[in-house]
């Protein structure tokens, strides 16, 4: 399917996709095999930072352009349940780094990672970068990492050969910083001082990465983490809203009075520019062909989100907090404009990205991903999954297995067939009471295999009062006691 023609396409023809394409597919798939390069495939991973499922044009945001991005898809497969492993950002990281559910490590327990210099991802943790690193590929991180700070943690002890960005959550687009004076980007492990709007600035490294990594011939992994459209709300050509954040009594970056939705238009949209910037790299260097192009965010959408049909935002296990566009390309392997019903998550492209590179997770960490490269290039069956979340403010669960999705929030249990209900709203607990208890069940079992919870990832970024104001809840809500069985 294009997105590029004047057609009237409904949202709806939109999330349901076409098969078009698969009698091509079906007699030019021994044609693409036999013209497969021998050599290893580049990898380009984009991250966006608090994206909605529906903010860009391919899923159907009407008000907005995104026709770099759109090109991802019309190149190769868009995911129409693509899912982040949390519906926070250094949760979901480490899941993506480490192929791993989060909560197997003591980082993943922070929902999100802030403020604890103690707390990283282990260097002696097995990741993407580190394992292609051992089959000859080099890389390069630009943009955030939020998965703990010098001298224990960053990207140059995880398996990356370079880093530029920031180490922390968020920070101001146009200072750099995360408070007045707290400067937080990086050129490798040394701090520098640059002018510029931080997307543009990434987008002029990842260019640079790209035609420097061609000159070398050997593979390469960029990871492209674009903290847009993540707060502060702040557009190019925004410096006056970037200085009055950083007068005393504004907020802070955190910026509860400032945005729009135009604003937001156009951080969405210069983050696409930089996309373009990237795939032209690709194609001036003769690379596009064996490139694999990932899209995705690290979870839902926040305040100016559009997470149509779904409800919830990020914070919340509702499918609009976990729900993310995921778009991959590959020509030389990928058939063109699919889209598909595989259900995915973030953890599975650490197995699938390796099995690309034709080399396996480490034995002594075993991957809880699925590798996703027959779906992706052989259209094999859709393979059953069975995925489970928790997040510790408002004590949420929950699990789906099939169409079908457990979901609690404090005390309020629900089932809900999100294929047939993507709103959740019609909860089928007592009619479906077999299935309702049989998830719930199984997600008490899946949680015993994981590290327990702790009081301070509750907290997140905000203060206890704040973090209740925030939900709309009492401050006790949010430290409940932790349930021992579906029934409690």
């Amino acid at each position: 399917m294009g997105f590029g023609g004047k057609d009237p396409i409904t949202r709806r023809d939109l999330l349901r996709g076409t098969v078009t394409g698969m009698i091509a597919l079906a007699a030019g798939v021994v044609t693409k095999e036999a013209q497969r390069s021998a050599k290893p495939p580049n990898i380009v991973f984009i991250l966006a930072d608090d994206l909605g499922y529906a903010d860009v044009s391919c899923y159907g945001r009407p008000d907005f352009s995104t026709p770099n991005i759109d090109r991802i898809a019309a190149q190769g497969m868009r995911f129409l349940q693509g899912y982040a492993n949390s519906a926070v950002c250094s949760a979901t990281r480490t899941a993506l780094i480490t192929g791993r559910y989060q909560y197997r490590l003591r980082l993943g327990l922070e929902e999100p990672l802030a403020g604890n210099p103690d707390v990283g991802l282990p260097p002696e943790h097995p990741t993407l970068p580190s394992l292609l690193k051992k089959v000859g590929y080099t890389s390069t991180l630009v943009g955030k990492w939020h998965l703990g700070v010098l001298p224990k943690f960053g990207p140059l002890k995880s398996g990356y050969d370079h880093f530029y960005g920031f180490r922390g959550g968020a920070v101001d687009y146009f200072s750099h910083a995360f408070g007045r004076d707290m400067g937080d980007l990086w050129d490798d492990d040394v701090p520098i001082q640059q002018v510029g709007y931080l997307t543009r600035l990434f987008g002029d490294r990842a260019v640079d990465v790209v035609n420097r990594y061609a000159k070398s011939g050997q593979p390469f992994l960029v990871s492209l983490h674009f903290n847009a459209p993540h707060w502060p709300w702040e557009a190019p050509g925004d410096d006056a809203e970037s200085e009055r954040l950083r007068q005393t009594g504004s907020g802070g970056l955190a910026n509860f009075d400032g945005g729009s939705q135009k604003t937001y238009q156009r951080m969405i949209e210069e983050m696409d520019r930089q996309i373009g910037r990237v795939l032209q790299a690709l194609d001036a260097n003769g690379l596009t062909e064996n490139t694999i192009i990932i899209f995705t965010s690290d979870n839902g959408g926040e305040r100016f989100a559009d997470t149509w049909p779904f409800t919830g935002k990020k914070t919340e296990l509702l499918e609009g907090g976990l729900r993310i566009p995921v778009l991959i390309s590959w020509p030389a392997r990928i058939p063109k404009g699919r889209t598909t019903d595989q259900v995915s998550i973030s953890m599975d492209w650490m197995p699938t990205l390796l099995a690309a590179a034709d080399t396996e997770p480490h034995p002594s960490y075993p991957v809880d991903g699925m590798n996703l490269l027959p779906t992706l290039t052989q259209n094999a069956p859709l393979a059953p999954r069975k995925l489970f979340w928790r997040y510790k403010a408002n004590a949420q669960r929950a699990a789906r297995d099939g169409d079908y999705k457990f979901l609690k929030i404090l005390d309020n249990t629900f089932l809900f067939n999100v294929v047939e209900d993507p709103l959740e709203r019609a909860n089928l607990k007592d009619r479906q009471k077999d299935v309702y208890q049989r998830l719930a069940r199984e997600w008490y079992e899946w949680n015993r295999s994981m590290l327990s919870e702790i009081k301070e990832s509750y907290t997140a970024s905000f203060d206890g009062q704040q973090l209740a104001d925030h939900f709309g809840a009492k401050k006790s809500d949010l430290v409940p006691d932790i349930p021992t069985s579906p029934d409690d």
